[in-house]
C-alpha cells in the first residue's frame, strides 16, 4: 500500500510539474479590451466572447522556446475598437498595442512598444477557437494577433540584449509573407509606408540598426542603471538618441522612429527636465529634429 501511495504521489508531483511548466512557459500578460461604441447591430455579449478569446490566444500560447517565470511575463495592453460590423461575424476595427518592461531596482515600468493599427478587419465565429500556424495564413484575426505578439516580444528582447529579438522579428516577417495573398489590407508593401509590412521590414534592415541599438542602450545601459548613476545613464541615453540621426538622414520621418517617440517622448521629457542646462542643450535640437510633432513640448520643458 505504501508503494502504491508513493507511486500516486510521484504521478501527482509529475502532473503538477507539467502544469507549472506550462504556466511558466507563457511570455505575455496581455490585457485585452474590446469596445464598439458605434455598433448597434451586434449583441454586446459577442464582443465579450471575442475579448475572452483574444486574451486566451495571446496569453495561453507559447510564442518562444524560452521559459518565463510568472512574474517575468511581458506586460502589454491591447485595445480593439470595432468601428462597424457588416454582419454578425465580420468586423472592421482598429487595434492598439502597448507594452512595457520593468526598470531594474525600481517599481517603474518603461514603455517599449506602441502602435495603433487602423487596417484591421476580421471574422469571428462563436465557439470557434482562434488557431494559428506559423507556416500558413489561416485568417486575418490570428495572423494580426500573432504578428503583434512576436513584435512585442522581439522589442522586449531587443531592450534586454543587443539585437536579441531578431528571431522573433523574423517570425513576424514570416507572418507577413504568408499573408501577401490575403484579402485584408495592412500586409503589403504597396499599400502604405505605415503598415505591418514596413514595420518589421524596416526593423530588420541594416539602415535601421541604430534604432535597435538605441532600444538596447536606452534601456539596458540607460534606464536600468539610473539607480546607480543618473548622470552617466542620461549621457548613455543621449548618445543612443543622437545615433538615430543616422536613420533620419536616410529615411526622414520614418514610421519606426515615429513609433519610438510615440512610446518615449513623454518619458524622455521627464528624464531630462531636471538635467543641467548643458545636457538639455545637447539633446534638445536632436529631439526636435527627430520628433518634430512634439517640438512645442520639448521647447516648453527643456529650453
Amino acid at each position: 500500500m505504501r508503494l502504491i501511495k508513493s507511486i500516486h504521489y510521484l504521478l501527482l508531483t509529475a502532473a503538477l510539474s507539467m502544469v507549472l511548466t506550462d504556466i511558466q512557459a507563457q511570455e505575455l500578460n496581455c490585457e485585452v479590451q474590446i469596445q464598439a461604441p458605434q455598433v448597434s447591430n451586434v449583441d454586446p455579449i459577442r464582443f465579450e466572447t471575442i475579448q475572452e478569446s483574444v486574451r486566451d490566444f495571446m496569453n495561453s500560447r507559447k510564442w518562444t522556446n524560452d521559459n518565463f517565470e510568472f512574474e517575468e511575463r511581458i506586460q502589454c495592453n491591447m485595445l480593439i475598437t470595432i468601428n462597424n460590423a457588416p454582419s454578425q461575424t465580420n468586423f472592421n476595427a482598429t487595434i492598439q498595442i502597448q507594452s512595457s518592461r520593468p526598470v531594474f531596482n525600481t517599481d517603474y515600468n518603461t514603455p517599449v512598444f506602441s502602435v495603433n493599427d487602423g487596417d484591421f478587419s476580421f471574422n469571428f465565429l462563436d465557439n470557434a477557437m482562434i488557431q494559428f500556424s506559423l507556416d500558413q495564413h489561416r485568417d486575418n484575426l490570428s495572423s494580426v494577433l500573432a504578428y503583434y505578439a512576436y513584435m512585442v516580444i522581439a522589442a522586449d528582447y531587443d531592450s534586454m540584449s543587443l539585437e536579441g529579438g531578431t528571431e522573433l522579428y523574423l517570425k513576424a516577417q514570416t507572418v507577413v509573407a504568408n499573408a501577401q495573398n490575403a484579402g485584408e489590407s495592412g500586409w503589403r508593401a504597396s499599400e502604405s509606408q505605415r503598415n505591418r509590412f514596413w514595420l518589421v521590414e524596416n526593423i530588420l534592415s541594416q539602415s535601421f540598426n541604430p534604432l535597435r541599438k538605441c532600444n538596447y542602450y536606452y534601456h539596458r545601459h540607460g534606464f536600468d542603471k539610473l539607480y546607480d548613476d543618473v548622470e552617466e545613464s542620461r549621457k548613455t541615453i543621449s548618445d543612443a538618441l543622437i545615433e538615430l540621426r543616422n536613420i533620419h538622414r536616410i529615411r526622414p520621418s520614418s514610421y519606426n522612429v515615429q513609433l519610438f517617440f510615440v512610446a518615449k517622448s513623454q518619458e524622455i521629457i521627464k528624464l531630462f527636465e531636471p538635467a543641467p542646462g548643458p545636457e538639455k542643450q545637447r539633446i534638445l535640437p536632436i529631439l526636435k529634429e527627430l520628433d518634430p510633432g512634439n517640438i512645442s513640448k520639448y521647447d516648453s520643458s527643456l529650453s
